[in-house]
């Protein structure tokens, strides 16, 4: 079993909380941790995509080699998408209810 998207999602909401800690913007912290974790899935789409259809050539990758959805898999989904999906859970439940 692929842990990976669970230990992302705990990552970014421990980087949720401790820049609410320090700075007070909940919000925040959970936009910096999800924009790491979605430009790291991103770079690796890139180079899913140069090894797939340019011949290992990163100049052959057009300015959307990235985000062809052909160069995307499940996991990279998830790994992308847990750390947003478990930020915005923690924000508008564990925050709200606080404040």
């Amino acid at each position: 079993m692929d842990w990976t998207p669970l230990i992302h999602a705990a990552i970014a909401v421990a980087t949720q909380v401790l820049v609410g800690l320090v700075m007070g913007n909940w919000w925040l912290g959970g936009a910096m941790a999800c924009a790491w974790w979605a430009a790291r899935e991103h770079t690796q789409a890139e180079y899913r995509w140069i090894a797939k259809f340019a011949a290992g050539k990163r100049e052959r990758m057009p300015w959307w080699g990235g985000f062809d959805v052909r160069a995307w898999d499940w996991p990279s989904v998830l790994d992308a998408g847990a750390p947003a999906a478990a930020c915005l859970i923690f924000y508008l439940t564990a925050i709200e209810a606080v404040f």
